[in-house]
C-alpha cells in the first residue's frame, strides 16, 4: 500500500520552490560524490604526511565508497517506506559532521572512521535525490531536472582532484574536508524551509536480512580486491575474502527472491532499457576513475607540477562537463538520449586512447586536450543517460531506482580505483622485477609503463559501453521504423 493521493504538481507553493529545492538538492550531490574523489589529490600529501604507502593510504578514498556501496541501497528502501524528503534532511546533518570531524583526524584509522560517519550521511542523500526530483518536477521538465542532478553528480565525482588540488595546496589537506561545513550548514538551514513534507511512503518493512547480507558482500569483495594489491590475490586470506563474497551474494539473491519486500527491487532489472542504462553508467564510472586515481600522480609526479598547478590542468575536465552536459539534457529532450550518449561514449574513447599515448615530457598543452575531451564526452553521456534509467520506473520504487543508480555509481568508483591501482602496480612490478605498490624513486618509466596498460584499460571498457549504446540505439531506430 502507499499514499498516492496527492501529489507535488498540484501544490503551487512547492512548484514556485522547485528550482530552489533543486538547488538544495543539487548542493548535497556534488559535495557527497565530490568528497568520494576529492582526496584523490592529497593522497601524496598523506602519503608524505602520514609515512604510508599509497596502498594503504588509498583506503581514505576507498573506505568512504565502500560504506557508501554497503548502506545506500538500505537507506533507498528507508526513504520509500519513511519519506525520501525525512531520510534525505537527515543525511545531510550527519554528512556535515563526518566532514567536520575528517578535518580533525590525524591519524589513518580516526580519518577512515570518520570518513565512514561521512558517507553514511552522503548514503541517504544519494539513495533520495532523484526520486525526489522525480516526485517534484512535472513531466515537462523533469528530464532537465534529472539530467542536471546527473551533471552535478559526474561534476562532483571528477572535480575531486582539480578543486582538492587548489584547497591543497593554498590551505592543507585538512580543508578538502571543512569546505564542506559552512556549504553543508547553509544547504540545511534553506533545505528545512523549501523541502516539503513527504507525500509518497510505501507501508512495508525494511528488508534487515537482505541489508546485513549485502553490506557482507560489499565489505568482504571490496576489502579482498583491495587488500589484494597488498598481500596479492594468492593469498590465502585474499582469497577466502573473495569467496566469502559470492558465497554471501549468492545467499542475497536468494533471499531476495524469497521477500515479499525486498531490499533490492529485482523486477527493476526486468527492464531491458533501465539495466542497459545502468550497465553502461556504471562501465563509464569504473573508465572515468581509472584516470581520476592516475591523473594526479602523472601531473604531480611526471610533469613535476605542483598540487596547484595540476589542479587546474585537471580542472579541464569539470568545466567541460559542467558546459556540455546541461546542453547534452536539453537537446535530449528533443531527438532522445540514445544518439548523445553513442556520441559521448566515442568522444572518451578517443580522449582514454590519448592519454594512454602520454609521457614523461608530453607538452602540458597536449594533455589538456585529452582532459577536456574527456570532460566533454562524459558531458554529452551522463544527463541523457541518467534520464534514461529514472524515467521507466514506478512511482512507488523511486527511491530503490534512484539508489541502484548512485550504488551501481559509486561500485563503479571502486572498481575503477581497483582495476587502476591493480593493473599500474601488476606491471610496475613486473617491469622491476620485485614486488611495487607504490611510486618507485628515480625509476619514472615503472609508472608510465602502467599508465599506459591502465588507459588502454579504461578506453576499452569506454568502447565496450558505445558498443552496447549503438546496440541499443540501432534496435531504437529499427522499431521506430517497424512502428513498433
Amino acid at each position: 500500500m502507499s499514499s498516492l493521493e496527492a501529489t507535488y504538481q498540484e501544490d503551487a507553493g512547492i512548484q514556485q520552490k522547485r528550482w530552489i529545492i533543486l538547488i538544495v538538492l543539487n548542493l548535497f550531490t556534488f559535495m557527497s560524490t565530490l568528497d568520494g574523489s576529492i582526496v584523490n589529490i592529497a593522497l601524496p600529501v598523506l602519503v608524505k604526511e602520514l609515512g604510508l604507502p599509497v596502498a594503504q593510504v588509498e583506503w581514505v578514498t576507498t573506505g568512504y565508497l565502500m560504506a557508501i556501496c554497503a548502506v545506500i541501497l538500505f537507506f533507498g528502501k528507508l526513504g520509500d517506506i519513511a519519506g525520501k524528503i525525512r531520510v534525505f534532511k537527515l543525511g545531510m546533518v550527519i554528512f556535515t559532521i563526518g566532514s567536520l570531524l575528517c578535518g580533525l583526524s590525524h591519524s589513518l584509522p580516526l580519518l577512515i572512521a570518520s570518513r565512514v560517519i561521512q558517507a553514511a550521511g552522503a548514503s541517504m542523500t544519494m539513495a533520495n535525490s532523484q526520486g525526489i526530483v522525480t516526485d517534484i518536477f512535472p513531466s515537462t521538465e523533469r528530464g532537465k531536472a534529472l539530467g542536471l542532478i546527473g551533471t552535478f553528480v559526474s561534476l562532483g565525482s571528477i572535480a575531486g582532484p582539480s578543486l582538492g588540488g587548489i584547497i591543497v595546496s593554498s590551505m592543507g589537506w585538512e580543508y578538502i574536508f571543512w569546505v564542506n561545513v559552512p556549504i553543508g550548514i547553509l544547504a540545511i538551514i534553506l533545505g528545512w524551509k523549501v523541502l516539503p513534507k513527504d507525500l509518497v511512503r510505501v507501508q512495508a518493512k525494511l528488508d534487515l536480512p537482505g541489508s546485513g547480507l549485502f553490506a557482507v558482500f560489499i565489505v568482504t569483495l571490496f576489502s579482498g580486491l583491495l587488500l589484494g594489491q597488498q598481500l596479492g590475490y594468492g593469498d590465502q586470506r585474499i582469497l577466502a575474502s573473495l569467496a566469502t563474497a559470492a558465497v554471501v551474494f549468492a545467499a542475497f539473491l536468494i533471499v531476495e527472491l524469497r521477500r515479499r519486500e525486498p531490499l533490492l527491487e529485482l523486477n527493476l532489472f526486468k527492464n531491458p532499457l533501465f539495466s542497459l542504462s545502468i550497465f553502461c553508467a556504471f562501465l563509464v564510472f569504473v573508465s572515468n576513475f581509472c584516470f581520476n586515481i592516475i591523473a594526479p600522480f602523472y601531473a604531480q609526479n611526471m610533469l613535476n607540477l605542483s598540487p596547484f598547478d595540476a589542479g587546474f590542468l585537471l580542472m579541464l575536465y569539470p568545466i567541460c562537463m559542467v558546459v556540455v552536459a546541461p546542453l547534452s539534457g536539453a537537446l535530449s529532450d528533443r531527438i532522445g538520449s540514445e544518439l548523445l550518449t553513442f556520441a559521448g561514449l566515442l568522444v572518451m574513447v578517443v580522449a582514454q586512447f590519448g592519454l594512454a599515448r602520454l609521457h614523461e615530457g608530453s607538452a602540458v598543452v597536449l594533455v589538456g586536450i585529452w582532459i577536456a575531451m574527456l570532460g566533454i564526452g562524459s558531458g554529452m553521456f551522463g544527463s541523457p543517460n541518467n534520464s534514461l534509467i529514472m524515467s521507466t520506473v514506478p512511482r512507488t520504487q523511486l527511491g530503490s531506482a534512484g539508489s541502484v543508480n548512485s550504488l551501481v555509481r559509486n561500485v563503479g568508483m571502486v572498481v575503477g580505483i581497483t582495476v587502476a591501482t591493480s593493473i599500474l602496480f601488476h606491471v610496475m612490478s613486473s617491469k622491476a622485477g620485485y614486488r611495487v605498490t607504490g611510486l618507485v624513486e628515480g625509476r619514472p618509466e615503472l609508472f608510465l609503463s602502467g599508465m599506459h596498460v591502465v588507459f588502454l584499460t579504461s578506453s576499452g571498457i569506454c568502447l565496450l559501453s558505445a558498443l552496447l549504446t549503438g546496440w541499443r540505439l540501432f534496435n531504437s531506430r529499427r522499431a521506430k521504423k517497424l512502428g513498433v
